[in-house]
Formats: structure tokens, sequence, C-alpha cells
């Protein structure tokens, strides 16, 4: 009897021409999946950068939708469509400080787009939800490194605030309906094809035109920067560890996020190293060749002086990920960016 060829896996995944949700789909193709992926390709920063990113998946198994995710009937209408088995939540309004000047549209995209979604996949379930949270989740916590069994439950923005209501939204729907969902939490994303938001992006722009960078804190900042490959890597795995009903589980695990009433659990996704924001911009200077004037400045509302990811669990749960040095990271971005620019 000769052999039935295996059936592609079905991956929706939402905000598909963002920065990391690119990343992923391109990742997902290359593995053979068929992935369908949902954007609105809003002007929140240039649209063309996302077109680009969209442009690059053309040809491949790979079907993009444009919309937003809080209209009514649109996702509960792809879904039905599509079956996926795996559903990748990336899509929402990002950015800590926009939070503070635009709040409405993240109770839209982050709240009511998070609600569309679940809606959806209660009526149409798949294999497993994965929802992209935030390591801003964490707030006022001032231990680290940050657990998930931590309470985090003062967030400092805006935008964290949003993302924990999607961590509480998605635990209901786990509980009532049984759609097994992981939250991760990402850590200080950067590489080729980021935001023009994002402070890689910013000051390497800055530095090659000549100009100063603004520096907050004066630089006295940590963060847990993750390259995007090795985040990606972290996410394809996870998509094969959906939780488990509490009916339906094996051996307990150490410091397990895995909610006691639903096949529901949040993981920390990063480095699990912080690192110098001199670091940071050291390796920008190295990369770029040149030296970056400084503007010193304080601390911006809403955000907090370091972060830092305690991996345990996602080690125990996926294995170690790539760890990409900042600097090699760095230099990948910069060698895109002149690219992209002409830079």
């Amino acid at each position: 009897m000769t052999d039935q060829p295996q059936r592609a896996l079905r991956v929706l995944v939402t905000g598909s021409a963002g920065f990391i949700g690119h990343h992923l789909c391109a990742r997902l193709l290359e593995a053979g999946a068929e992935v369908t992926g949902i954007d609105a390709l809003t002007d929140y920063y240039d649209p063309a950068l996302k077109r680009a990113r969209n442009a690059r998946l053309a040809g491949l198994r790979f079907e993009a939708v444009e919309g937003r995710i809080e209209t009514p009937g649109l996702l509960d209408d792809l879904v039905e469509r599509v079956r996926p088995e795996i559903v990748v939540h990336l899509a929402g309004q990002a950015g800590v400080r926009h939070s503070i000047e635009a709040p409405e549209s993240y109770v839209e995209a982050n709240l009511i787009g998070s609600f569309r979604l679940i809606e959806a996949l209660r009526r149409h379930p798949c294999r497993h939800l994965m929802m992209a949270s935030t390591s801003s989740a964490y707030g006022a916590e001032n231990e680290m490194p940050y657990r998930e069994t931590m309470a985090a439950n003062l967030p400092m923005s805006f935008y964290a605030a949003t993302k924990k209501a999607n961590e509480a939204m998605a635990h209901s729907y786990a509980h009532l309906y049984g759609l097994p969902t992981t939250m991760f939490r990402f850590f200080t994303v950067y590489g080729p094809w980021g935001r023009p938001d994002m402070a890689l992006f910013k000051f390497t722009r800055a530095i090659l035109a000549g100009e100063a960078i603004d520096v907050y804190n004066h630089g006295e900042m940590r963060r847990d920067f993750t390259y995007v490959d090795d985040l990606v890597e972290g996410l394809v795995r996870l998509a094969e560890r959906p939780p488990e009903a509490p009916d339906a589980r094996g051996p307990a695990i150490a410091g397990d996020s895995l909610s006691p009433v639903a096949p529901w659990r949040v993981v920390n996704l990063g480095h699990g190293a912080p690192q110098k924001l001199e670091d940071f911009i050291a390796a920008i200077e190295a990369a770029t060749g040149r030296e970056a004037p400084r503007n010193l400045m304080p601390m911006q509302p809403g955000d907090v002086p370091a972060t830092w990811a305690d991996t345990t669990l996602q080690e125990a749960l996926i294995g170690p990920l790539p760890k990409t040095p900042l600097a090699e990271g760095v230099a990948r971005f910069v060698e895109w960016y002149r690219a992209y620019h002409g830079a």
C-alpha cells in the first residue's frame, strides 16, 4: 500500500504583516505548513514596510487577508473557512508610550479584537491557541528574574493592562469551553524587518544620519534582548505543547503556570539574561562604524528600568532555545536596514 503524503498543518496567524508575525509565517512556510495571515496594515507605522513583508511570502502556501480583527463577523467567517489547527494571535496595538496617547485604539484592537478571536474559536475550536502577551505584564514586580507564577497584577501602562486582560479573558474561555491556550510573554524582541518605533530602528536611523539618540533613564536600563529568530523557534516548538485539561495531565512540572481548572498556561519567551542599554548602543555603533551622541533623558511614564525572563519553564517545556549574541543580532539588523533603505 502506497504511503499517503502527509497533509500540511493549517495555521492562522493574526498580525501576519507585523515584525514577529512576518518572521513566524516565513518559518512556518519553510516547515511545510499552510499559513493564512490576517493584518489590518494600519498606519501606526509605515504600511509600506508591512506590504514589503507580505511580498516576501507571495507565491508560497500563504494567504494574506487584510482586515481589522475587531470587525464583527470577520474572524468568525475566516476561522470557519480555514479551520486552522494552530492559531497564533499576534495582532494588536503595540507600544507602551503610544498607549498613553491613544488608549482607545488598544481597547479596540487588543480587547475587542482578542474577544472576537476567542469567540470565533469557541464556535470553531482549534487544537492550540497561542496568544501574545508581554513582559510589560509584570508591571511593578521588582523581584527578578520574572517568573510566570508571579501575581503580576500591577500594570504600569495601559498597553500592559490590555495584555493582562487578554490573559484573563483567554483563561475564562479555556475553562468554560476547553480551548487549549498558551499565553506567551515576549522580552524585547529585535532583528531584521523590525518596527520603526522600536529602539534599535530609531537608534540606527539616527546614528546613520549623524543625529543624537535619546537615551532614557540616563542610560540606566537593562533589557532581556531576544533575537527574533530565537523567539520564533520557541513559538514553533511551543505549538506542539498545548496545555492539557485538568483530567488528562501527566506528572507536574516544577514552577509550571498551568491553571488548576483549565488547559491554559503562561510562558516566558526570552533570552534569560538582561543586558545593559549601553551595551546595546555599543553594538549598534560597532555595526554602523559610527559613534552616537547621546541626549540623556529621564525615565518615560509607563516604562520600567529592567526586564529579565526566568526561562526555567520555557526550557522544561521545549528545551533550551538558540541564544544569538547581541552583537551578531544587531549587526544583522543594521545590514538589513542599510539594504532596505539604501543607507
